[in-house]
């Protein structure tokens, strides 16, 4: 591992010679390429300059503790000593994660799809309110987001919201999202008090634009226009701009009618298509790791359950890794890092054993 970071940081060294060439500033392209292996280089780097920091610390203190026999000066020295020593082991630990294979959708975008599942207009309620936690979670990351396509009911639910979140990192972040999410309490039209329990699915999909993987022949799909319209069939635009797409060897049907452009919502129907052709394939590929291993935090599959939202006892369970925490309404307002940095920790501890290997 050391060589290794000797290595990164060595071309790490090179590129700020190269950033610096004039020459390499003129040529906007080669500019470009050379900061973002910059960039991704650069945490790394900064991590092995800590951890060699903390060595060297160590052997210098190691060296006075030999040389001194001042009882005062040696018990400060074997504190920087147990310092040192645990902070060569925090930032291994931490280089480890670094230098693991990274997943090539985490700097995405993503198209979120959430569909109301068992539970009638409270599931649609409740769809609802996961798409809000979700662009409320975008905004406090300064993130943009902008709906494709939704199916709302009339008493302010979705059977089916369609939308794209924009953001570095935006996939890395949402990717454990994915799952069936359970919703425990008692209806506003529940007049027993009685507690209902409701569900809602959601698909986190990276966008898939110019991945080779995904090609799209003219002839593979069909394209219809339609006229938008609303809850309750009120039509909102009197042009036919809501656009049908069919994936004809696939079946897979996008829609999209929110923008009044019919372009508009060709272009975005294209990528929610993109997308979940590209889900495909890599449900494919996970499937056949999964053979081999399977992972706590999950597939992805949007059948599998996730989450339960347990209103009456303020509490959010993930049940992939049995972590509850009890600030529910903090939670639905978008305060959601808590549950995903715990989902990242432990994808990255079972890598680090040696179950993530492909």
């Amino acid at each position: 591992m050391l060589e290794r970071l000797e290595s990164i940081e060595n071309r790490f060294e090179e590129l700020n010679m190269r950033l610096a060439d004039p020459s390499v500033i003129n040529d906007q392209e080669q500019y470009t390429k050379l900061m973002k292996e910059h960039s991704e280089l650069s945490e790394i780097v900064e991590k092995y300059r800590e951890y060699k920091n903390y060595v060297k610390n160590l052997e210098e203190a190691k060296l006075l503790l030999e040389e001194n026999d001042d009882k005062e000066f040696e018990e400060m020295l074997q504190n920087e000593i147990k310092d040192a020593r645990a902070g060569i082991e925090r930032t291994e630990r931490e280089l480890k994660i670094l230098l693991m294979p990274k997943d090539p959708n985490d700097e995405k975008d993503v198209i979120i799809e959430i569909r109301a599942g068992a539970g009638g207009d409270e599931a649609a309620l409740f769809a609802a309110e996961l798409y809000r936690m979700y662009t409320h979670y975008a905004e406090k990351k300064g993130w943009s987001y902008s709906i494709i396509d939704s199916n709302p009911t009339e008493i302010g639910g979705f059977k089916e919201v369609i939308f794209e979140i924009e953001g570095k990192g935006a996939y890395s972040r949402l990717k454990f999202e994915s799952g069936a999410h359970r919703v425990q309490r008692v209806p506003t039209t529940e007049s027993s008090g009685r507690i209902h329990t409701s569900t809602a699915t959601v698909a986190v999909l990276p966008e898939a634009d110019d991945v080779p993987e995904v090609e799209i022949k003219p002839g593979d799909i069909e394209i219809d226009t339609f006229r938008a319209s609303g809850a309750g069939g009120q039509h909102v635009n009197k042009t036919s701009s809501a656009i049908r797409i069919t994936h004809l060897p696939t079946g897979i049907v996008v829609t999209c009618q929110d923008q009044r452009s019919q372009l508009k919502n060709k272009e975005k129907a294209m990528r929610v298509l993109k997308a979940r052709l590209y889900e495909r394939e890599m449900m494919k590929h996970q499937s056949e790791l999964a053979e081999n291993r399977r992972s706590l935090v999950g597939t992805g599959d949007r059948s599998e359950r996730i989450r339960t939202y347990n209103f009456p006892q303020r509490r959010v369970t993930d049940h992939r890794i049995g972590v509850s925490i009890y600030n529910i309404e903090q939670f639905m307002d978008g305060d959601i890092d808590e549950i995903i940095d715990q989902l990242i920790t432990t994808d990255q501890a079972e890598k680090l054993m040696g179950n993530g290997e492909e």
